[in-house]
């Protein structure tokens, strides 16, 4: 049996010399060093709690509102604002010092709340920003809709005893009544010096509440009742077209519901009588 062959190999061919195998001792410690501080920084992100987001609700309140415009047309305007988006349950606002400027709008559902929140964000309302985020808890409205009956009463008889908890500790609440003490005990109460008068602001006509009797600007100075008449009788339940006689370029326009003339306004607004000006169609005053 042959024996195998036995391959010659020159030692200067596998030696090798001892500077190619060495490692770098700086090399070594800043690699250490580098691992050591990942492994520092990763620890840190895990410990550090995350932000918690916003709860979304049905309810969104809003800030930041005109609190010289009056409470019953700024819930009008409200109202008329975000139902574009949905159907709105209830618009709660207040007049009292710590509610002033403040109110709440609630929706049917949290879908709704977050895409008008979305739309109508900085909304420049009056001339003053809207800032608004949601509600930490449910409104009533809401509540009567999505509840039972047991579960709303409970909510009911809840908010009723928080709103007392609320004003007996409201710090206003509690200077009347250290005033009405003092006044018991003899001592006189000091006569209030008159404050300022607030001006009264305008409601813009464009966000006026439904009425049944429009009012229409921006009319050609030589058009005829019988022409505007003919324009608006396109759309049911004409009652009535008014001109002024000293200011022909404007006019009142009565339906005999509030639908009928709601319909008149959307497709008439903006349209061009004699292709030139643009009719402004608005809701009257009441």
């Amino acid at each position: 049996m042959a024996e195998p062959e036995t391959m010659a190999t020159n030692s200067h061919d596998i030696k090798l010399d001892e500077k190619d195998i060495k490692l770098d001792e700086d090399d070594i410690v800043r690699d250490a060093s580098e691992t050591k501080e990942n492994a520092k920084k990763e620890e840190e992100d895990e410990e550090k709690p995350e932000e918690p987001e916003e709860s979304a609700s049905e309810t969104l309140y809003i800030q930041n509102l005109n609190d010289k415009v009056k409470l019953i047309y700024m819930k009008a305007t409200l109202n008329n604002l975000f139902r574009h988006f949905g159907k709105v349950l209830d618009v709660v606002a207040h007049h009292n010092i710590r509610m002033r400027g403040q109110a709440f709008v609630s929706f049917a559902n949290v879908e709704t709340a977050k895409k008008a929140m979305k739309e109508v964000q900085k909304f420049p309302l009056y001339g003053k920003p809207m800032q608004i985020s949601f509600s930490k808890t449910r409104s009533e409205a809401v509540m009567k809709l999505l509840a039972s009956t047991d579960e709303f009463d409970a909510f009911h008889e809840e908010r009723i005893k928080r709103k007392k908890r609320s004003r007996w500790d409201n710090p206003i609440k509690k200077k009347l009544r250290l005033k009405k003490r003092a006044l018991a005990a003899g001592a006189q109460a000091e006569a209030p010096a008159p404050g300022p008068k607030r001006p009264a602001v305008l409601m813009p006509d464009e966000y006026l509440p439904p009425n049944k009797i429009l009012f229409i600007q921006n009319l050609p100075l030589d058009i005829t009742k019988e022409v505007l008449t003919s324009l608006f009788s396109q759309f049911e339940n004409l009652y009535e077209v008014r001109m002024i006689p000293t200011k022909k370029d404007i006019a009142f326009v009565e339906y005999g519901d509030e639908t009928s003339a709601t319909v008149a306004k959307e497709a008439l607004h903006n349209y061009k009588l004699d292709n030139e000006t643009k009719l402004k169609v608005t809701y009257a005053r009441k």
